[in-house]
């Protein structure tokens, strides 16, 4: 059996998107082993995660997001980018604005081509929440709590996500540090966690260690989200718009009630998997 899958990228976070608007490709209890096999940089593919883009009865078109550790994420920012520019490049989606189900919710996107022929979206990232039972976490509101010294803030943009603002994020050893934050008993379901330096007014670079991919990865669509809307709350930036430099590039964060994120999406190549 051949499978064709596309391979795309969100400022380097990368991701492998199998279609499935015609008919399931792979079987349901089958995806999770499949990320795995596949998202392995040395005897698969390699990816951050798989996208599975399909029919929604909600929503223009559903993305369901695998990861290398077999979990399933609720929802993904430079994930979603990534499919939104495969849908419109596949006329999947009819205009510019069109909606997304994801397991966080249905999002409304907005995508194109600038004159340079240079693909971007600007997701509608809904309304954040920082109490506890949403993140979900068990300690008190906006702080999670003290761990090991480190001030952890949290939201839930998506998915879980802390936020630890330092003086120099190149001085964190994420390995080390980002693991005990991800696993603390503060949160049930784990959380993805985010080192963050304020370099400027209203600017931000960042770090994410993902959970479900247990490692660094060059960018993070909801934790940079997560990341300037705690940095704007708490007073450390200012302005209608953040600007955040992850490893793999920028992206911009549209402060509000409803949080919008506007970055890129690049497809790499398409290829074959005899399955």
């Amino acid at each position: 059996m051949t499978i064709t899958f596309i391979k795309l990228h969100g400022n380097g976070n990368d991701f492998i998107l199998i279609d499935e608007m015609k008919g399931t490709v792979i079987p349901d209890d089958m995806k999770a082993q499949f990320a795995v096999s596949y998202c392995d940089r040395r005897f698969g593919i390699g990816a951050d995660g798989v996208l599975f883009i399909s029919p929604s009865t909600k929503a223009d078109v559903r993305m369901r997001l695998l990861q290398p550790d077999a979990s399933e994420a609720e929802m993904c920012g430079n994930g979603i980018r990534c499919l939104a520019k495969y849908a419109f490049d596949e006329n999947y989606a009819k205009t510019k604005s069109f909606s997304v189900e994801t397991l966080a919710g249905v999002l409304t996107v907005r995508a194109g081509y600038d004159c340079e022929g240079c693909f971007a979206a600007t997701i509608d990232m809904g309304a954040p929440k920082y109490d506890a039972a949403s993140i979900p976490a068990t300690g008190p509101g906006d702080v999670a709590a003290d761990i090991d010294g480190m001030k952890v803030y949290a939201a839930n943009t998506g998915v879980p996500h802390a936020v630890i603002f330092v003086d120099d994020v190149e001085a964190v050893d994420l390995e080390a540090v980002a693991p005990k934050i991800r696993h603390h008993a503060l949160f049930p379901k784990g959380t993805n966690v985010n080192f963050v330096q304020v370099i400027g007014p209203s600017s931000i670079t960042i770090r994410t260690f993902e959970r479900g991919v247990e490692g660094e990865t060059l960018s993070c669509g909801t934790g940079s989200t997560a990341s300037a809307l705690l940095a704007a709350k708490i007073g450390k930036v200012s302005g209608e718009i953040i600007h955040v430099d992850t490893v793999g590039g920028p992206l911009d964060i549209a402060v509000g009630d409803h949080a919008m994120m506007t970055g890129p999406a690049e497809t790499v190549f398409v290829g074959e998997i005899l399955f």
